[in-house]
């Protein structure tokens, strides 16, 4: 992908290219392909990432029950006092934990100077939806209980993660809790129909994510429930009454334009939305913060747009 140019200490084409290879040993597993297991496989994506991906220096992680649901939290040297950032991890609700996302969230948390709090959410086969969403409603409503102000937190997350930094928030909005600050969506995997043009024009561009792979996921994540469930296709949510949303997306993914559709249903719902479209881009490509001038640039907005909604550190 000629847009994405790898730099001298990493090879930004070769990560996608591995990703893609992941990715697919996972979905295969998970729907009882291959000779691997499922455990293995996780494993292995973990693996993947914590190598690809160091977490930065100054940044340390600690393990804590948020009422059940196990989850790390990322504690910069810098933390501003009461201020969270929830991320919700990617991985097609098939595979990812917050172990293999410590180079992305610690980031975060060095640059927004924010305790992360990081789900270990359940995944699927074992548990479909709505169990991932569950679990990350849980995790914010158990922050909520540790004495933090919801005005201190901003909810993130990425691909499906993505989906749930809009998703969950409805949950809990229809819970009866009180909302945080903002939510960022990166990567948004918000339409599990997957009738954006985008899914037809990228396939194929895209450099880690195709459409066959989405239905795949979709088909395991969601057991029996329809692809139209608002909680897990969030371009059908009600979104009324959310806090201001930033949608980052790729100009060279599948999920682009339901992307979009999301946008456009937060602005109808009278949500503050802003939409960054990064030309060129792939997947996530946040991950690759440090090693591409467009990852260091969506990573400074991303921060950016948060600190606009919070207090002041």
């Amino acid at each position: 992908m000629a847009s994405i140019a790898s730099t001298a200490s990493f090879d930004v084409p070769a990560f996608y290219e591995e990703w893609a290879r992941q990715s697919g040993l996972v979905f295969g597993a998970v729907a009882g392909e291959g000779a691997e297991s499922v455990e293995t496989v996780r494993l292995g994506y973990r693996k993947f990432f914590q190598e690809s991906f160091p977490p930065p220096e100054g940044v340390t992680f600690e393990s804590v029950d948020a009422d059940g649901v196990p989850a790390e939290i990322a504690v910069p040297e810098n933390a501003v006092p009461g201020r969270y950032m929830v991320y919700l991890h990617g991985g097609g609700y098939v595979a990812g934990d917050p172990q293999g996302y410590r180079g992305l969230t610690g980031t975060l948390a060095r640059r927004l100077r924010a305790r992360v709090l990081v789900p270990d959410y359940r995944l699927a086969p074992e548990a479909v939806f709505p169990a991932a969403v569950d679990d990350s409603v849980t995790a914010y409503r158990w922050l909520l209980a540790q004495g933090v102000a919801p005005e201190n937190v901003v909810v993130a997350g990425d691909s499906a993660g993505g989906a749930m930094a809009v998703s969950a928030l409805v949950a809990a909005r229809d819970l009866g809790l009180e909302l945080p600050a903002a939510s960022i969506a990166i990567s948004p995997w918000a339409n599990l129909e997957h009738t954006g043009a985008s899914m037809v024009t990228l396939d194929g561009v895209d450099p880690s994510v195709s459409r066959a792979g989405l239905r795949q996921a979709a088909d395991i994540a969601l057991g029996n429930a329809p692809q139209s469930s608002p909680l897990a296709s969030p371009v059908f949510a009600d979104t009324r009454g959310l806090p201001p949303v930033l949608i980052q997306i790729g100009g060279h993914e599948v999920m682009l334009s339901d992307a979009i559709r999301l946008a456009a249903k937060l602005a109808d719902d009278s949500v503050a939305v802003r939409l960054d479209v990064a030309p060129g881009m792939g997947h996530v490509w946040h991950l690759v913060v440090g090693h591409h001038p467009a990852a260091d640039k969506a990573v400074a907005d991303l921060v950016a747009f948060a600190e606009e909604h919070l207090p002041a550190g």
